[in-house]
């Protein structure tokens, strides 16, 4: 067996993998929340499977989490952790950026899609909005934007009168009163920004692409497009699964 993780600014998601790499059980934790105890607390009954792990790996933009995941799985299980931009990648994918400037959310995100050579465009909305570029098993690099759900919280945070919001698609684009106002705002500002720079990383690479949305809100902006894009939540694990096949076989 074998167990990944993907520590996010908001969320961590971990997965155990069955000895043929299929997900067998995923676990979803608060990143703020987490220490030595709250780690405990959600793995402690998994302890019977977690014996049988062989190799852990994690993604992770948050050290601090990950150091804690290392520090409590080596304690615990004697086991030793691995993260993503410590492992040789370059069989699965040829990176041609600085490697030390990628997130490793957004390195697995690449190599999940680089096997089969074609062209991708991988737009994950977590914290940040970002686009990863991959052409032909190649990481070309990618942009990174303001996240959605970060971009509104610190909004209603700093404006008094507008009131909490839940995002949601909006069919007019002209809002009768605040809350209608500022979804419109939200949802097709970031339709706008998300099909702008699309339309540039296709037109400056002179290149079509498959697009993936990953992340949260992913399904909320799928259908506003022309494109055709395919939906994927699982695309950073899967990521990882692809190294660790790498890793162990």
């Amino acid at each position: 067996m074998y167990l990944i993780g993907d520590i996010g600014n908001t969320e961590t998601k971990c997965c155990i993998l069955d000895e043929n790499f299929k997900k067998k059980r995923k676990i979803f934790l608060k990143t703020k929340k987490i220490n030595k105890k709250y780690v405990n607390k959600n793995f402690n009954h998994l302890s019977s499977q977690l014996k049988n792990v062989k190799y852990i790996l994690f993604c992770s933009v948050v050290p601090n989490s990950y150091k804690i995941f290392k520090i409590y799985f080596k304690s615990k299980f004697h086991l030793k952790t691995y993260e993503l931009k410590d492992v040789d990648t370059s069989s699965l994918i040829k990176i041609l950026v600085n490697k030390k400037q990628i997130g490793s959310d957004r390195l697995s995100n690449a190599i999940s899609v680089s096997e089969n050579k074609k062209n991708y465009i991988i737009v994950d909305f977590g914290t940040a909005t970002t686009f990863d570029v991959v052409k032909k098993g190649k990481y070309l690099g990618g942009v990174i934007a303001p996240g959605v759900k970060l971009s509104l919280e610190n909004l209603i945070n700093k404006a008094s009168l507008i009131p909490k919001i839940k995002l949601n698609k909006i069919s007019n684009i002209i809002g009768k009163n605040t809350i209608s106002s500022v979804k419109a705002g939200f949802y097709w500002g970031y339709v706008g920004l998300i099909k702008n720079i699309l339309i540039l990383i296709i037109k400056n690479t002179k290149t079509k692409y498959n697009i993936i949305f990953t992340g949260g809100l992913a399904n909320l902006f799928k259908s506003s497009f022309d494109y055709k894009i395919k939906l994927d939540k699982d695309v950073t694990l899967n990521g990882l699964i692809r190294v660790v096949k790498n890793q162990i076989l």
